[in-house]
């Protein structure tokens, strides 16, 4: 099984930037996961922000982040990160890391049922 465990959380001004780190441990048997980041706001639905095929580097992001985030690996796969720059008030929210079996493509990657494995959590709080 795979574990996965958030740390980089923390306050910010809007337009600043923070950097998330998921620290990856474990394997499936004879499949390389997809790691995904949600984030879940007060009174709202978790939602996909990220992800990323960690045997091909192949990556997908939500409509609201492109541009801002980036997502990204160690070359170890051992760690993922996700960068984000030009963070708004509305970005605030606690900030999951989860780990999904195999390739999640388009269509598959932001939908929750497909992760098997999810952290604590980190909170992300973007002031104005």
């Amino acid at each position: 099984q795979v574990q996965v465990v958030e740390s980089g959380g923390g306050s910010v001004q809007a337009g600043g930037s923070l950097t998330l780190s998921c620290a990856v441990s474990g394997r499936y048997a004879y499949s390389t996961p997809t790691i995904g980041w949600f984030r879940q706001a007060p009174g709202k639905e978790r939602e996909g922000v990220a992800s990323i095929y960690l045997a091909g580097d192949i990556t997908y992001y939500a409509d609201s982040v492109k541009g801002r985030f980036t997502i990204s690996q160690d070359g170890a796969e051992e760690t993922v990160y996700l960068r984000m720059d030009s963070l708004k008030p509305e970005d605030t929210a606690m900030y999951y890391c989860a780990a999904g079996r195999g390739f999640l493509r388009d269509g598959m990657w932001d939908d929750r049922s497909y992760y098997r494995s999810w952290g604590q959590g980190t909170q992300v709080t973007v002031s104005s």
